[in-house]
């Protein structure tokens, strides 16, 4: 981590904290996302889903995982740097979003689901605080809770902030579908 000076704090989640950091061989801004549990083990840190799903999901709407630095026993991820979320967006507008900017901005999150069900991965957490955007470019991010098409049911039944659940989840179902990205979708904009 010695070519990544840390520059400041973006965000804290329950399994990492980001920070906006620059990588000061070829200057570039980039964000970092530390994780909060130690990794004994280089096996633990390569079969981390998140790690595994972004290694494959090289899409413009995809947050691209740059590189995975493990050292000390700590891991962290090296992404490319977003200026925002679509949550701080929503909340600091003076006025809701035109029926063309939804359109366009949910246009680029269906296209990044879509490529993501094709490639056999479905999310599990999309809410606007997973949504980033810089230049009007949205790109889904923290794959944290994603799994493969293929895994085998019963699936988790906490995933996903409650608010942007769907009804399978929330009523506790173990066999659910990619299509509950749908539903992530429908709750995005309300």
């Amino acid at each position: 981590m010695e070519r990544y000076k840390i520059l400041t704090e973006l965000g804290d989640g329950s399994c990492g904290t980001v920070y906006k950091a620059i990588n000061m061989e070829i200057s570039e801004i980039v964000a970092v996302k530390k994780m909060k549990r130690k990794f004994y083990f280089q096996e633990e840190c390569t079969s981390l889903r998140e790690v595994k799903s972004l290694h494959k999901l090289i899409h413009p709407n995809i947050i691209k995982l740059k590189e995975v630095v493990w050292e000390n026993n700590e891991l962290f991820f090296i992404f490319d740097y977003m200026e925002r979320n679509l949550y701080q967006i929503m909340r600091d507008l003076e006025r809701p979003f035109s029926e063309g900017e939804i359109r366009t901005l949910m246009f680029q999150v269906l296209q990044g689901l879509a490529y993501m069900h094709r490639s056999g991965y479905f999310h599990r957490d999309l809410k606007p605080e997973n949504l980033l955007v810089t230049n009007n470019v949205i790109k889904i991010a923290d794959f944290g809770l994603a799994r493969e098409v293929s895994s085998m049911p019963p699936f988790t039944d906490y995933v996903s902030t409650r608010w942007y659940r769907a009804p399978e989840v929330l009523l506790q179902s173990p066999l659910y579908t990619p299509a509950i990205g749908k539903q992530h979708c429908n709750s995005l904009f309300d």
